[in-house]
């Protein structure tokens, strides 16, 4: 598996050191590096990566206040951070906006790589790596609901989760604050998505697994929320969170 990245530190030695590292790291491709996180943002929002090497001390904008407004606005998808950082005391604000990992300078090749093996964990996980199917052109990337008196076209990239409600199915997707709300079952719902890309963790809930942002041996975290997975479907989760490990 390759991931793409950039790179962002003001400091010219530590973003060469950085680049460094990533160049000789064959599960890196690097699209960009940046000395500031202003031309990072702009970059991330025409060409969003996998992985961002982000310092947290920096002029203009901090890589904490980058990690915030990404997540804020998902400004670059399913893209993960990694602080560098000289100063250890913001290890729990890393934390917080659910950095991947937080490598304090001057920090080692080996404690790099082992921040890379985290990310490519992180990616075979959500992806369900090394077997995910392709999809092909005759293959649907989308599914209809029937939202009030229409049926409305919901692309599988665009959904987050999905949440059972008595009679109703609510749809949770990116870049939109309420959710679609479908007078259907989520049994119905279920059989239209492709079990490469969603998974049932409960009775009430189906995770987009390229969406999950943290795991547990119990528990998903999508967009902010936390959900339970529950006995019934603990044996199939179970599959995939061990590729997390």
């Amino acid at each position: 598996m390759t991931l793409t990245c950039i790179a962002v530190d003001d400091e010219p030695l530590a973003l060469n050191l950085l680049v460094s590292y990533i160049e000789k790291t064959p599960m890196l491709e690097l699209k960009g590096k940046f000395s500031n996180a202003v031309e990072a943002l702009k970059a991330l929002r025409d060409e969003p990566v996998d992985v961002a090497f982000l310092d947290i001390r920096m002029n203009d904008l901090s890589g904490l206040e980058l990690a915030r407004v990404l997540d804020q606005y998902r400004t670059a998808g399913n893209l993960r951070v990694i602080f560098t950082t000289a100063y250890d005391q913001y290890a729990l604000e890393s934390y917080k906006v659910e950095a991947l990992d937080y490598l304090l300078k001057p920090f080692s090749f080996s404690d790099f790589s082992k921040a890379v093996e985290k990310a490519v964990r992180y990616y075979e996980f959500v992806k369900g790596a090394p077997a995910v199917e392709k999809e092909t052109s005759d293959k649907p990337h989308y599914l209809y609901l029937k939202i009030e008196y229409q049926m409305v076209r919901v692309p599988f990239e665009d959904i987050l989760y999905l949440e059972s409600d008595k009679d109703y199915v609510k749809v949770f997707l990116q870049h939109e604050p309420k959710p679609l709300l479908s007078l259907t079952s989520m049994k119905a719902v279920e059989e239209k998505l492709p079990t490469d890309r969603f998974m049932r963790v409960h009775r009430s809930f189906i995770v987009a697994l390229d969406k999950i942002r943290a795991a547990t041996k119990g528990t998903v975290e999508v967009s902010g929320k936390t959900i339970a997975v529950t006995d019934q479907y603990r044996d199939a989760y179970a599959e995939f969170f061990s590729r997390w490990q």
